[in-house]
């Protein structure tokens, strides 16, 4: 009698409640998905221009690439000039310390690229970059 006692004391010893777990879990993973940057990626390949004194700098998180045919990019998709402007300020109220690098082809005109460039500056965002690759030298 006693030995079956002592077994079902150690049964009702056995059980862990989860639920204190999970809610752990469930909370971090709202942290997470709420701290989290994404990238806007422009979505077409770009061929950058050599630079001597290019330096590496971490992701601005808008990406806008110019291809050799004068297109613009923006978030996978073809934007025009005009509509960079308006689609950077609504993302600049969603994430206010935005970036953007910008990624010209090589063979791509230097006058759009000065009209992108503007268009950033003129939407309020101060962090601009253009992206090369590093040159042999």
């Amino acid at each position: 009698m006693r030995q079956r006692l002592n077994l079902d004391m150690m049964d009702n010893d056995a059980e862990i409640d989860m639920t204190p777990m999970l809610d752990i879990v469930f909370i971090m993973l709202i942290f997470f998905i709420v701290s989290t940057s994404f990238v806007r990626e422009a979505g077409v390949e770009i061929e950058r221009p050599v630079s001597e004194t290019a330096e590496v700098k971490e992701n601005q998180g808008v990406m806008l690439a110019i291809t050799a045919q004068d297109e613009i990019w923006l978030d996978r998709q073809p934007v025009d000039v005009r509509m960079i402007r308006p689609t950077l300020e609504r993302l600049k109220v969603e994430q206010p310390d935005l970036g953007v690098m910008i990624q010209a082809d090589r063979d791509a005109k230097t006058g759009l690229l000065v009209q992108v460039m503007d268009q950033v500056k003129l939407s309020g965002i101060e962090q601009v970059a253009v992206a090369t690759r590093e040159g042999a030298g």
